[in-house]
């Protein structure tokens, strides 16, 4: 019994607060600014608070306590938001250029009613090269993961047999990479949300369900996990 009670000890979870001071340290490792942007976060509201409490407070101590203390919370809160941010991007970064990326961001990083599918709709088994999808309100979006030069042909392609299927659906390219005209994965899912809404909620429920049934089932991997995924060398700063 005590081995077993040992044993579900060591594999339960860190607590709240050891995950964040993890997540924080895996965000400075990458994003040496991030710690300077959360302490600007967190005293801003707090200098603000301050000043507010000096100018209304008229000399009452507790009123000027008060606008302290929300002051420190508005800032806590801030700066959380700032890591947040920050650590989604950092981790995005460990995984980018690597395939399967873009799957990675489709299955953990779509908000706003999007849908994703971590696995490719297109893929190159020799350059691995792939096209992946996404429907939501702006639509539907194809996604090329690969150079624009070898993936071009793979988004025409893709694009022509859904344009067949759904004519009055608008389709919307993007490439993901450095190439010029193409965006970084961490971009890819405000990318979307900026997409102008043209479609309802049934709609795109419709769409997507249209295409899932018309899709065929590719030998490949799955995306990458990007809270899991090792870094590459040299990303690190």
């Amino acid at each position: 019994m005590a081995r077993t009670k040992d044993a579900s000890k060591a594999q339960k979870e860190p607590g709240r607060m050891k995950q964040m001071w993890q997540v924080f340290q895996m965000t400075r490792r990458y994003d040496p600014t991030a710690q300077w942007l959360m302490l600007l976060a967190f005293l801003a509201p707090i200098l603000v608070g301050l000043g507010v409490a000096i100018w209304l407070g008229d000399g009452n101590g507790f009123t000027i306590a008060l606008w302290i203390v929300a002051g420190v919370l508005a800032g806590l809160l801030i700066a959380l938001v700032v890591l947040g941010r920050r650590a989604e991007r950092a981790a995005y970064s460990q995984i980018e250029g690597q395939p399967g990326a873009v799957g990675a961001v489709l299955r953990s990083g779509l908000r706003g009613g999007w849908v994703g599918n971590e696995m490719p709709i297109a893929v190159n088994g020799k350059t691995q090269d792939a096209v992946y999808r996404a429907v939501g309100r702006g639509g539907v979006v194809l996604i090329s993961e690969g150079p624009v030069t070898r993936t071009k042909r793979m988004l025409d392609d893709e694009q022509r047999k859904i344009a067949r299927v759904l004519p009055n659906v608008p389709i919307s390219l993007i490439s993901v990479g450095h190439d010029e005209g193409s965006i970084e994965l961490y971009r890819l899912p405000a990318t979307l949300r900026k997409k102008k809404r043209t479609l309802t909620k049934p709609e795109v429920l419709a769409v997507s369900n249209r295409l899932n049934s018309l899709q065929t089932s590719l030998p490949i991997p799955k995306g990458i996990d990007p809270l899991k995924a090792r870094p590459q060398r040299g990303k690190a700063r």
